[in-house]
């Protein structure tokens, strides 16, 4: 940690030295993300692409509710994150330290992420918190939902679909407000889309003109199960109202949310099976679709499009008095 003086870290060992002290260390404590994350993939390029190497850092795969925590409680310096906007997990830090800053991301690196990976430049504009003062760079992309085409049906997909969309005014969390038809395909693009959730975008008025899926010989089945994400996150919490809408709507259906460590996790459990549906990010399941990256040994080809959810953005969270200002003083 950067923050700790170095008397006071001293005087800590010697008073504890019979106990036994932990190793103590001066590396800057950064989180990228839960473990075999599309966070900890991003964040990991992002260091690299500033010239950081990841040895230089104490990183901690942390699940974002817990990192922020860190951050509050001075364990963590940085916390790196795929999150909506605004994140109320960001609001709550703010209102318990009052001195959050979110680390920008410069052109160059932005332009080298968006050769390297599917994220674009993104723009969390001024007054996005009440301590952002001015615009922030970073780059974003689409959480979306994808289905397992052995297990979902050309009807079940137009139901999913018609549900989301139709009833996602009646939706509490935050990020519903972006589920509309209007935003419905953004992140499908080179996905093959689901053809029941095709069939009901095409009676809306939409023009679809992604690649249809070929779904394999599904059985009829009443139990579903969704991989979301962890507590705290805006996967799983979404996830809930979802799985709990389907339940209710779809007559003869009961949906499970299932925690997990949200978007490679997921595209694995789908390829594997042990899925019905899954909440990514469009870059990872593109990924997992072409058997590139986490996915290089084994590709995904069970998976289709259902919709768009949200934006997911990148977001470098810490607060003032650790005097990072930005990706550059992470550099020893």
């Amino acid at each position: 940690m950067i923050k700790k003086p170095f008397l006071l870290t001293a005087l800590v060992c010697l008073s504890t030295l019979l106990a036994g002290c932990e190793h103590q260390t001066d590396k800057i404590t950064v989180a990228v993300g839960p473990a075999v994350s599309a966070t900890e993939q991003l964040s990991h390029q992002i260091l690299q692409n500033y010239g950081i190497k990841l040895d230089a850092l104490n990183l901690r795969q942390e699940r974002f509710v817990d990192a922020l925590d860190g951050v509050e409680e001075g364990d963590i310096d940085l916390s790196l994150g795929l999150l909506g906007l605004p994140a109320e997990g960001i609001e709550r830090l703010q209102a318990a330290t009052g001195d959050v800053k979110l680390l920008g991301l410069s052109d160059e690196v932005i332009a080298q992420l968006e050769q390297q990976t599917g994220y674009r430049r993104f723009v969390i504009p001024k007054g996005s918190y009440k301590f952002v003062e001015q615009d922030v760079l970073t780059v974003a992309a689409f959480a979306v939902l994808m289905a397992n085409t052995q297990t979902i049906n050309d009807e079940m997909g137009y139901q999913l679909a018609k549900t989301m969309y139709e009833q996602a005014p009646e939706l509490n969390h935050a990020q519903a407000r972006f589920m509309t038809l209007e935003n419905a395909l953004k992140g499908g693009e080179q996905l093959p889309i689901h053809p029941g959730a095709k069939r009901f975008y095409e009676e809306q008025g939409l023009t679809v003109s992604l690649p249809v899926a070929e779904l394999g010989k599904v059985s009829s089945k009443s139990e579903y199960l969704v991989g979301t994400g962890s507590n705290g996150g805006d996967y799983y919490s979404l996830g809930k109202e979802l799985t709990q809408q389907w339940s209710q709507s779809i007559p003869g259906t009961n949906f499970t949310n299932l925690k997990s460590h949200a978007s490679l996790e997921n595209l694995a459990n789908l390829n594997d099976n042990k899925l019905d549906l899954g909440m990514t990010v469009q870059v990872a399941a593109g990924d997992a679709l072409a058997g590139r990256g986490h996915f290089a040994e084994k590709a995904v080809d069970n998976i289709a499009f259902i919709g768009q959810l949200y934006p997911e953005v990148f977001q470098a969270v810490t607060r003032s008095h650790y005097h990072l200002n930005a990706f550059d003083d992470l550099q020893q």
